[in-house]
């Protein structure tokens, strides 16, 4: 933490707040003992996605093509109109492949997907280490579905779809059905799918 400028109360304030923690699991009315945990981020917290992205922080270190992280999500992104493109993006793969194996933090490589986007990408297959990435035509990002046209299409219909739901919820199970109650219930339940 100190490589990035946190010191005194608030590091000392970290470290005692992710060392010497414990869980246990809770099913069917009955607690599990107590374990120690001894990695991992705190899930549900607010500081917990911050320190990750800390510790991944040099993760696209030497790396050429555009890196986005978010969270535990990250995405590799670059142009690729012929070979040496694609050569360059594997390059960039293996690197990633390579700072996983250091920091022993590997890729869940059954959730990594390719997308080419646009007419003149050769569509080449890329690999993490000796697995080859799935191909997608379409994918949900952040909650938003997009597809290799870049168009918002299904997401459009999907956002219809439950909104039009929501609706028919309303009409089944409210009896009282005022301008009021009904433009309430609207703007709390339906608008937000919309939008």
């Amino acid at each position: 933490m100190l490589a990035y400028g946190i010191g005194g109360k608030v590091a000392n304030w970290i470290e005692n707040w992710l060392t010497n923690r414990r869980q246990t699991v809770y099913i069917n009315g009955k607690f599990s003992n107590w374990k120690d945990v001894t990695s991992g981020v705190p899930q549900g917290s607010v500081l917990g996605p911050v320190l990750f992205l800390l510790y991944i922080n040099d993760l696209d270190d030497n790396i050429e093509s555009l890196v986005t992280k978010f969270a535990d999500d990250t995405k590799l992104c670059r142009i690729v109109n012929g070979y040496n493109d694609g050569s360059l993006m594997q390059s960039d793969l293996d690197k990633i492949v390579q700072w996983s194996n250091i920091w022993q933090m590997s890729f869940n490589v059954k959730k990594c997907k390719t997308m080419h986007l646009g007419k003149r990408n050769i569509g080449e297959d890329y690999r993490m280490g000796d697995i080859t990435i799935e191909r997608t035509n379409q994918e949900k990002d952040l909650g938003i579905l997009v597809d290799n046209t870049c168009k918002f299409s299904e997401q459009c219909t999907t956002a219809a779809n439950s909104a039009n739901r929501l609706l028919g919820m309303i009409k089944r199970n409210i009896t009282y059905k005022s301008k009021n109650v009904i433009l309430r219930l609207y703007k709390a339940l339906v608008r937000p799918k919309l939008e």
